[in-house]
C-alpha cells in the first residue's frame, strides 16, 4: 500500500516540504516561499484520465446541508453552465497534464453515521473506510470524517492524505479529508479561520457559511488534483517521492493574484454576506479553490 500525506495548513514560513511515509503531497504546516524554478517532473506512471468516478463515504455525523456543500463541489468539476471565474474552469488546468481533459461523476455514497470504527482511526483504517462505497481502476474513494473524528496526525501534521491500494492484483486510488472545525481550524480551514502560525490576518468569510466543511472543500481540492497528477507515487511531483510537492501542494498559501505569506491573494467578494470566493459552482455555490500548478507555464496558476 502507498500512502501520500497531505500536510497541515499554511502559516508556518519556515516549512516547505510535504512528508510523511510513504508518499503524497498537500497542504502542509508552512506558508507558500516562492521557489524558482517550480517544475513537476512527470515520473512516468499511470495517471487517472478521462472520466474520474468519486466515490464518497461519510464517516460520522454531517448534516444534509454539509454533504451538499461537498457534493455540489465535486459535480461542479466537470463543465457546466455557470459564469466564470467557475469551479469548473480550475479543473480544466488537470488537463494539461498528460492524459488530456478529466471529468469527475460522483459515485456511490455511504453513510456512517454511527461511526464504525469508533472516532478515532489510524492511518490503516483510513483506506479499509474509503473503499466501503466502492472502488476502481480510474475512481477514486474519498472518506470524509466529521468534527469529532479524530485521525492519525489531523492537524499535528496533515488535514488530509492520498494514496493507492490494491485488490486482487489492481491498484486503486484514495483520499481522505476531514472537518477540523472543532480540532485545528486555523491550521486547516485558514484564510476562513484566525491562523495559529504566522501573520495573523483577519479570517475571510466563508463562501457556504461553513467554516469546517469550506475548508474541506479547499483540501479536497488539493487531494483530488494531487489524486488525478500522481495516484500511484509516480505521476508528477517534484522532490522524494517521499513527500512530494504535487499539482497544489506545490502551490500552497496562494488563492489569488498577489498572495504571500498570510495573505491569499485578492479575491472576489459575495456582496450581500461578505464571503471571499474565487470560483461559482453548480446550484449557485460559490467556492474559494487553491492555486494550481500549470505545466504549461511552470507557475502557480489561480482562478482570479
Amino acid at each position: 500500500m502507498a500512502r501520500f500525506t497531505i500536510f497541515s495548513s499554511l502559516l508556518l514560513i519556515s516549512f516547505l516540504g510535504l512528508a510523511l511515509s510513504p508518499c503524497l503531497a498537500t497542504r502542509k504546516l508552512s506558508a507558500l516561499v516562492k521557489q524558482q524554478p517550480l517544475v513537476l517532473n512527470y515520473h512516468n506512471g499511470t495517471l487517472l484520465k478521462g472520466n474520474i468516478t468519486v466515490y464518497l463515504v461519510w464517516y460520522g455525523k454531517f448534516s444534509p446541508a454539509q454533504r451538499s456543500i461537498i457534493v455540489d463541489f465535486l459535480n461542479s468539476l466537470s463543465p457546466a453552465k455557470t459564469a466564470l471565474p467557475s469551479v469548473s474552469s480550475w479543473w480544466q488546468t488537470t488537463g494539461k497534464y498528460k492524459g488530456g481533459p478529466r471529468t469527475v461523476v460522483v459515485g456511490n455514497q455511504v453513510l456512517d453515521e454511527k461511526y464504525s470504527l469508533g472516532k478515532t482511526l489510524k492511518s490503516p483504517q483510513i483506506q479499509a473506510l474509503a473503499s466501503k462505497a466502492g472502488n476502481g481502476a480510474n475512481a477514486i474513494s474519498v472518506l470524509l470524517t466529521a468534527a469529532d473524528v479524530a485521525v492519525d496526525g489531523f492537524c499535528m501534521s496533515r488535514c488530509g492524505t492520498h494514496g493507492s491500494g490494491g485488490v486482487k492484483g489492481s491498484k486503486f486510488a484514495y483520499a481522505w479529508v476531514g472537518d477540523s472545525v472543532s480540532q485545528c481550524p486555523g491550521q486547516c480551514a485558514w484564510p476562513f479561520h484566525q491562523p495559529i502560525y504566522g501573520p495573523q490576518t483577519p479570517p475571510l468569510v466563508s463562501p457556504n457559511g461553513d467554516v469546517g466543511v469550506d475548508g474541506m472543500v479547499i483540501n479536497l481540492a488539493t487531494v483530488l488534483a494531487g489524486t488525478v497528477t500522481n495516484p500511484f507515487n509516480n505521476g508528477y511531483f517534484q522532490g522524494s517521492a517521499e513527500a512530494p510537492l504535487e499539482a497544489v501542494s506545490a502551490c500552497t498559501g496562494i488563492f489569488g493574484k498577489g498572495a504571500y505569506p498570510g495573505y491569499p491573494g485578492k479575491l472576489l467578494v459575495e456582496k450581500t454576506t461578505g464571503a471571499s470566493y474565487n470560483a461559482n459552482g453548480v446550484n449557485g455555490r460559490k467556492y474559494l479553490l487553491p492555486a494550481m500548478w500549470d505545466p504549461q507555464t511552470s507557475t502557480c496558476k489561480t482562478n482570479v
